[in-house]
């Protein structure tokens, strides 16, 4: 089970791409995740020497089965960004790192900030400090978020929206993009920032809600469950496909253009809520929505609708998303319908 089929995916990649990754050696940090583990089954296909680092924590993304056909053309390494030693046995060689571990959940972010902390910055900072030691002329594509942005002033949302984020996880996923923009300025290491919007997808964890809201309402409506709704459902929100990611990740990581730059990776396109979900149920052929009332204090932390502007990677790179909601949203269900017993708690 090398890919499921690619082919219409290997077809948005540039073939200028497809031939930069050829016999590279490339590091992915978190790469038994959603994105990681997508990402590097592509890598695969175009020949590049992929070494998958992974601390398999147990609440986040984490598979290994997400990387099932793929086993014996990746190197997999069980281990933390936080073990400095052990990033330096792979950072000397490496020619690319896509920089995807993470804490991932806003929520768990402000029960337990000092994790989130430690993981997401100085995780990161340890990882760039091996770079500029040991190999600086590495390349470095770090996954950070739209929650950087805080409540938005006004859409769509380009990369100069003011940044005040609302939760830790978004303090330190800007904290973490600082780290990346400064290493480029200051020591020369080529980095990539992209903010990434709603992402969703095959091979993302389905065990809990607490991120990839599309999946987890997809394994909602599989499971015939009522799905609830904040509020009216008019609230915005840009979702992005995985492979319109991946893309994304390929595409700056074999260009210098992209060195030094901050990126929204988004579908440029606004869906409401309701909509979202009643797509979902559409597609699923079952489950129900509720309305219900905003939990006490939402607007503490609800950054209001959100559009990402793609025109800088755009313009930058020649990227956009090439997958709308309803395709998306089909490629994810019938992934699951194949596999759900490696991804349901």
């Amino acid at each position: 089970m090398l890919s499921d089929d690619y082919n219409e995916e290997m077809s948005f990649i540039p073939i200028e791409t497809k031939k930069f990754f050829k016999n590279k050696k490339v590091l992915i940090t978190g790469g038994l995740g959603m994105i990681g583990s997508n990402l590097s089954r592509i890598l695969v296909i175009m020949g590049a020497e992929v070494t998958i680092l992974d601390a398999m924590l147990p609440l986040y993304g984490g598979n290994i089965f997400n990387i099932s056909g793929i086993e014996d053309r990746v190197n997999l390494v069980t281990g933390d960004i936080r073990d400095q030693n052990l990033l330096e046995k792979f950072i000397t060689e490496t020619d690319i790192i896509f920089h995807l571990a993470a804490q991932v959940s806003y929520i768990d972010s402000m029960s337990d900030p000092l994790l989130d902390l430690d993981i997401n910055c100085r995780g990161s900072l340890i990882l760039l400090e091996c770079c500029r030691r040991l190999n600086p002329k590495t390349k470095v594509v770090f996954a950070g978020s739209r929650m950087e942005y805080g409540r938005v002033i006004y859409n769509p949302v380009d990369e100069e929206h003011p940044t005040e984020p609302l939760m830790i996880y978004g303090v330190h996923k800007l904290t973490a993009e600082k780290y990346h923009i400064m290493y480029f300025h200051d020591y020369g290491i080529a980095t990539t920032v992209f903010r990434i919007t709603n992402p969703y997808g095959p091979r993302q964890q389905m065990k809990h809600s607490k991120y990839g809201i599309v999946n987890w309402f997809i394994k909602m409506a599989m499971t015939g469950q009522v799905i609830k709704i904040f509020g009216d459902g008019q609230q915005i929100r840009d979702y992005i496909y995985i492979m319109d990611i991946v893309n994304a990740l390929l595409m700056a990581g074999a260009s210098s253009s992209a060195d030094g730059e901050v990126f929204n990776v988004g579908s440029g396109r606004g869906i409401r809520f309701k909509e979202m979900i009643e797509e979902v149920i559409r597609v699923v052929g079952k489950g129900t929505v509720e309305t219900v009332p905003w939990p006490n204090n939402y607007e503490n932390i609800e950054t209001g609708d959100f559009i990402a502007d793609t025109g800088k990677i755009y313009r930058l790179l020649g990227w956009k998303a090439r997958y709308d909601l309803t395709t998306g949203i089909q490629k994810t269900f019938e992934y699951y319908k194949a596999y759900r017993e490696h991804y349901w708690a």
